[in-house]
């Protein structure tokens, strides 16, 4: 098996359990801090205003043709992930594949908050069932080739608008390399059947949906990606590890 990591922690500072204890509380008080500003800040996010969304968008789905409200399964809120895995690609990306090995499971979950999940991206749906069935995933996951979806939601891009100065992406930065990058966006759905899109997020935007790194981030090593040009350059697919 390959190793990627960057090998053991060395000289790092072992004290009494009293020491322990009293930098463990100086450290919980900035977690209780951190908590009430990520409390506050998730406030701020629900007082977003909305956008009425007015494009017709259809989806190749394993139960057909579905509009963007029929994907919300009778609720009044969906989560969307924008899965990376463009017409012409062979397989889903493999960052995304990391977050999505965190999906499955949590629609139970969801439903009981009155929201449904789902993934969404520009291959054809035969190509999303085949990674799918490889991956081993149960979660939603439908199909926009031939619509707007994407690119309206800032996550996929022309090869013409990548040229220059690059495309919009995350509201401030450029992007100039790839056709598709991955995000999250949320939409409600009104009793009279108006869909609003509520908020989107991309790049560490989307960290919080990937319970993994949050294991990492608990342990002493942390996410161990220092030092390289591109963080997540140790992620593979689950099934390629071994390769």
């Amino acid at each position: 098996m390959a190793n990627y990591d960057s090998g053991p922690i060395r000289d790092h500072p072992v004290v009494s359990h009293e020491e322990w204890l009293t930098a463990r509380r100086a450290l919980l008080e900035h977690e209780k801090e951190l908590n009430r500003r990520r409390d506050a800040l998730v406030r701020e996010r629900r007082a977003l205003p909305w956008e009425r969304v007015t494009k017709p968008y259809a989806f190749d789905t394993p139960r057909g043709r579905r509009t963007l409200g029929d994907l919300f399964e009778g609720r009044r809120q969906l989560l969307v992930y924008h899965f990376m895995f463009a017409p012409d690609w062979s397989e889903g990306c493999k960052h995304c594949s990391f977050w999505a090995d965190n999906f499955d499971g949590i629609d139970v979950h969801l439903a009981h908050r009155d929201a449904s999940f789902v993934a969404i991206s520009r291959a054809p749906l035969a190509k999303i069932e085949a990674f799918k069935k490889r991956m081993g995933w149960s979660f939603p996951w439908v199909s926009s080739f031939g619509n707007d979806f994407n690119y309206d939601y800032g996550v996929s891009f022309t090869p013409e608008s990548l040229k220059g100065e690059g495309a919009a992406y995350n509201y401030t930065a450029r992007e100039k390399r790839i056709t598709d990058q991955p995000g999250a966006s949320v939409f409600y759905k009104a009793p009279d059947g108006a869909v609003f899109h509520t908020y989107s997020c991309y790049a560490r935007g989307i960290d919080i949906l990937n319970g993994a790194y949050s294991w990492l981030d608990l342990v002493p090593k942390g996410r161990d990606e220092d030092g390289h040009d591109f963080p997540q350059y140790w992620v593979r697919l689950h099934d390629a590890y071994e390769d």
